[in-house]
């Protein structure tokens, strides 16, 4: 395993994370997509959505200091779609940790107050969002009696380490 930087090994953490969940999604039937529970924020298709539209508006914000505007009518996006966005902004991720200072701030809106936000926070929230996330679509597989992947550290680092411990 290439060791790396505390930044890149997070961030190319997340991005596996993120892929290998929604690789695992790509073999559930619609029925299966469609499934919620009470304690997730809806069906693992919308959560999927959800997730990759959330990590496009927090690299927009990091990238260019804008907010990313998708219509309220824009059509879902598509299975390839979203694994098309993972991939951009996942890299794009690991790639401005390096650039963003620690003092780097973003405009926002934060209920009708404009507000300087640290985008280190954008970081912060990008990680944990998506942890929360991925761990609501996998407690629906597993209430669907499904095997989630195990998408903890340990399993990165035996993955692309090549070990089996």
């Amino acid at each position: 395993m290439e060791h790396s930087d505390t930044l890149t090994t997070l961030y190319r953490h997340h991005l596996w994370a993120n892929l290998r969940l929604f690789e695992r999604c790509a073999d559930l039937t619609d029925e299966q997509l469609a499934v919620s529970i009470k304690a997730a924020y809806g069906s693992i298709t919308a959560i999927m959505q959800h997730i990759v539209t959330a990590e496009q508006s927090y690299f927009s914000r990091i990238s260019t200091g804008q907010r990313l505007r998708r219509p309220d009518d824009a059509p879902p996006l598509t299975y390839d779609e979203m694994i098309e966005s993972l991939n951009r902004t996942g890299n794009g991720l690991i790639e401005w940790s390096h650039k963003v200072k620690a003092d780097d701030v973003v405009q926002i809106d934060w209920d009708g107050v404009m507000r300087e936000l640290p985008k280190t926070i954008l970081f912060t929230q990008a990680i944990n969002h998506a942890t929360e996330h991925r761990e609501q679509i996998k407690a629906i597989m597993t209430e669907l009696g499904i095997e989630p992947p195990d998408l903890q550290g340990w399993a990165y680092f035996e993955e692309m380490d090549g070990v089996k411990g």
